[in-house]
């Protein structure tokens, strides 16, 4: 099947309930359901889309790692079992497929270390800037593991439990990440915008 025209086909269906999904799933599962698969396909590519581009997947990957993640969903319908979110199971191939491509470009996916403060510049302090480009700017400052517990909890709704499920690692850490992260941006966005940042 040509995944790569799918997108183009397809109606945007946002925010669908998981028993639809699910139900989409099933028809997917039990006959191979083309309508089912491109409805179900359009609802994630832009979730995805913006996932993977937090990720720093480079934007000529996106598309093949959002196709191979369908085509594991087109395969493998048949055996998810309901253990989660329709919506997890999906978000967590496309994780590891994304883990793959970063691995492939040599970009070290997850990092723990300390990131240079001094390392990037920020070349305008325009006041035309929106609040929604300076979160975008302070997230590229932050580890890839801290961006994507920020982007799943609080861009797409996931619950803690639920992200770890995704990241594959304990829900613990993921706590700690998001901790984290608040509190570099707390320390990086008031600089970013020309402003004194909290003191620690």
């Amino acid at each position: 099947m040509a995944l790569k025209s799918v997108e183009s086909q397809s109606p945007r269906v946002v925010g669908s309930p998981d028993a639809s999904e699910r139900d989409l799933l099933e028809r997917i599962a039990r006959s191979k359901d083309q309508a089912a698969f491109r409805t179900l396909y359009g609802s994630y590519y832009q979730r995805l889309s913006r996932l993977l581009a937090r990720m720093s997947v480079r934007r000529e990957d996106i598309e093949e790692v959002i196709n191979d993640t369908f085509w594991v969903v087109w395969t493998k319908a048949g055996e998810f079992r309901g253990a989660s979110q329709l919506s997890t199971w999906i978000i967590g191939i496309a994780y590891r497929r994304a883990l793959n491509a970063l691995r492939r470009a040599k970009i070290r996916p997850v990092s723990d270390e300390p990131f240079d403060e001094d390392s990037i510049s920020v070349m305008s302090t325009d006041a035309a800037e929106t609040d929604g480009q300076w979160l975008a700017l302070g997230l590229t400052r932050l580890p890839v593991e801290q961006r994507m517990a920020l982007e799943l909890t609080y861009t797409l709704g996931h619950s803690c439990e639920e992200v770890a499920a995704i990241l594959d690692c304990p829900v613990n850490t993921v706590k700690t990440r998001l901790f984290r992260a608040r509190e570099t941006l707390k320390q990086v966005l008031p600089g970013l915008a020309g402003m004194p940042g909290e003191k620690s």
